[in-house]
């Protein structure tokens, strides 16, 4: 095809016209140039296939190089660079993957995939920080009127949609929606410390939701995680910004959606039988009572947490309570109430790990609470009940301790501590929900004073 339109770019496209115009006086214009197609799926024909030989290297990369001194558009120009980072992604060379997205930026600041790859290069080394910038970026980005189409120079009339119909290519210049990348960073935010920012984009996002609703428009906000798990984490924000009262009615909202829902009982299958029910596309019944149950119990959690902010030990209690109550609710066939979480991939286990990690931490919090007015027998049960739902827990084993401590039994106040400390402790982690980890909400032990008892029991 190239062949031929070049030699109808020539002289013979020209003898033809001017035959044409002697027999025809009203011919119709052209709508390209012979030339400039002849240029336009050069350049097409080398972003498809270098999307298509990402795994190739650098020959890849030298076709991609080659075709950024073509003559074309910005817009198609900045898609060989785009198409370079993702070649030298693929070849474990991320620093030089963001110089070419940053070189495809340049070319053409619409180019809002570039932004989004240099986001993910920037999550896979680990720097929050970059990837926070990136991201408010790319939402402040995405909200300007932009088009889905390159921008195309008024003298290529045919779109360059047209020559670059690809899987690979669709799929390298995907962007999520507006949404979804705030959603990213008021999550991300609040993992990583930004509470106040991440609060705030949060109840940015809500808004936002909101009046979508209002307007009739759901299609953009389908890739989101369902409404009462966007309320949880925003609560979770609020409740770690210390704004106890908006945490709370956020978590009124998510009770009085999902409480009447929840069935007496939740059975699973085993896990065995989980797969295979999975494998043939079977949503279960249980699974869809057990997402309503968590939703609820996670709420009660946060309330209870929020009343501890507030010292309110009573009511900390009465919610706590409220959320252990929902919890026991879950059964194994002929098991019981799982004691641990069975060792189930991600996608299988990830309910089933929430559930034990909300067990642990009501308990817990009802436990610390306990302790606070004096219940020294029950806070010990309800800590000790933590540390086997929950081992890691790091304020139930530091409490447990300190519970043990008041009661005179220092020399297994001692062992729970060292127990305590000999686990690792990590921040918040991004693989579970913000609101099923310590948030630190209720009241705190020194650690400088454990250990100051500590020195002082070995000195007996």
């Amino acid at each position: 095809m190239s062949s031929l339109l070049e030699r109808l770019g020539g002289a013979v496209w020209d003898d033809c016209r001017s035959e044409s115009k002697e027999k025809i006086p009203n011919i119709p214009s052209l709508v390209l140039d012979p030339r400039r197609l002849v240029e336009l799926l050069k350049i097409c024909t080398a972003i498809v296939q270098g999307a298509e030989r990402l795994n190739e290297g650098w020959s890849t990369l030298s076709a991609l190089q080659a075709a950024s001194a073509l003559p074309a558009p910005r817009a198609l120009i900045a898609y060989t660079h785009l198409l370079s980072g993702s070649c030298l992604t693929h070849m474990n060379r991320p620093q030089m993957a963001l110089l070419c997205y940053r070189k495809a930026l340049e070319t053409d600041p619409r180019c809002v995939c570039a932004l989004y790859q240099s986001m993910l290069i920037y999550r896979q080394l680990e720097n929050s920080h970059a990837e926070i910038q990136a991201l408010r970026l790319l939402h402040s980005t995405l909200l300007l009127p932009s088009t889905t189409e390159p921008a195309v120079a008024p003298s290529y009339p045919l779109s360059p949609s047209l020559f670059l119909c690809s899987q690979s290519l669709s799929r390298l210049i995907f962007v999520p929606s507006a949404l979804s990348v705030l959603h990213s960073l008021a999550l991300k935010c609040v993992i990583h410390g930004r509470v106040s920012e991440g609060m705030e984009y949060y109840l940015d996002l809500l808004a936002a939701i909101h009046s979508e609703d209002q307007h009739g428009a759901h299609a953009t906000v389908s890739t989101l995680p369902k409404l009462p798990k966007l309320y949880l984490e925003a609560g979770a924000a609020l409740l770690m910004a210390r704004r106890p009262a908006d945490c709370m009615a956020l978590c009124d909202e998510v009770i009085s959606t999902t409480l009447d829902l929840v069935p007496d009982k939740v059975m699973l299958e085993d896990p065995e039988d989980r797969c295979v029910a999975r494998s043939r596309g079977v949503k279960e019944e249980a699974e869809s009572g057990l997402e309503w149950l968590l939703w609820a119990a996670a709420a009660y959690l946060l309330q209870g947490h929020c009343y501890s902010q507030l010292k309110d030990w009573q009511q900390a209690v009465t919610f706590y309570t409220r959320c252990v109550n929902l919890l026991v609710k879950v059964h194994y066939k002929n098991r019981g109430f799982p004691p641990q979480v069975p060792s189930l991939d991600k996608e299988q286990g990830i309910d089933l790990c929430v559930l034990q990690r909300l067990k642990g931490l009501s308990l817990a919090g009802r436990g610390v609470s306990f302790a606070q007015i004096d219940r020294l027998r029950e806070a010990l049960r309800d800590l000790q009940l933590s540390l086997q739902a929950l081992p890691e827990g790091v304020n139930a084993g530091q409490w447990c301790g300190e519970v043990l401590w008041r009661l005179n039994r220092k020399q297994e106040a001692a062992a729970c501590w060292e127990n305590t400390w000999s686990h690792s402790i990590t921040s918040l982690a991004e693989g579970l929900p913000v609101y099923t980890q310590e948030l630190q909400s209720g009241p705190m032990l020194d650690s400088t004073e454990l250990h100051r008892k500590l020195q002082e029991l070995g000195s007996i």
